[in-house]
């Protein structure tokens, strides 16, 4: 059974299926795809993002704020715990810090990276990362402030070795996205091949960032399955053994998730 680790079911693009969510979660199971993670991105939506994964048994849900919502309010943490309490929800996050797209308000994005570290770490959830351009104020906010037993991940991961180590260190596993199949990530593909299977998750990040052949189009949670037979082939193992142990990994990390 694939898991795609991380997309967003609230912005899919739908017009292949008549603008039906159930038409494209059941061609991921035709795919293979047995459980999805929806990941929220601001505190608007995080009602909305709870109502999918209630309506589909193979949905689950994360509840945060993304780094360049900066027009989103900032949650509380009262508030991240009372949403984290739902069943379904399995991790904080979106969060983390983002320098790339917006290096004018760190502060403000340390503070709500915070935030929500400090949440994830008082409901015992792992917290699911977003870090670009940003790799020493992510590490040393982890270690200040999260949970490193509960941990989390490293989300549609494009950083150096390093800081992959670095995070693997803290307990954290690294999720790889569509993005290693594309023609200018052959970096990225150096620090793939280095990974540990064990501490690696795969997502399609969905519905951005769609994999080769359908780069261009929107992703979608079928996708997952073309990251995993590119990553089997870059790592010279079956994608049975890679299916195999990313999806250990996923129930290892998302505890609350059930099989």
């Amino acid at each position: 059974m694939l898991v795609d680790s991380h997309c967003h079911l609230d912005r899919l693009k739908l017009d292949k299926y008549d603008g039906k969510l159930e038409l494209a979660l059941a061609a991921a199971r035709k795919r293979g795809v047995g459980k999805v993670l929806c990941a929220g991105i601001d505190m608007e939506h995080a009602g909305q993002i709870i109502q999918l994964a209630e309506q589909f048994p193979d949905v689950y849900a994360s509840i945060g704020v993304h780094p360049l919502e900066d027009k989103s309010p900032a949650p509380d943490i009262d508030q991240l715990l009372n949403y984290a309490r739902h069943s379904k929800v399995i991790a904080i996050g979106e969060t983390g810090l983002d320098y790339y797209y917006s290096p004018d308000n760190k502060q403000a994005q340390q503070e709500c990276f915070v935030i929500q570290l400090q949440a994830a770490a008082r409901a015992e959830l792992p917290v699911i990362v977003h870090t670009r351009d940003a790799r020493e104020d992510t590490l040393s906010l982890i270690r200040a402030h999260g949970d490193l037993e509960q941990a989390g991940v490293l989300h549609c991961f494009t950083e150096s070795r390093e800081m992959a180590k670095a995070a693997m260190d803290m307990n954290f596993m690294i999720s790889i996205s569509g993005i290693v199949t594309f023609g200018n990530a052959s970096a990225l593909r150096d620090v793939v091949k280095q990974l540990p299977l064990d501490r690696m998750l795969i997502e399609t990040d969905a519905p951005y960032l769609a994999p080769v052949p359908h780069r261009g189009k929107p992703n979608e949670p079928a996708f997952v399955a073309e990251v995993a037979h590119y990553i089997a082939d870059l790592k010279k193992i079956s994608v049975d053994k890679l299916v195999e142990q990313t999806t250990n990994n996923f129930f290892k990390l998302f505890k609350k998730a059930a099989r």
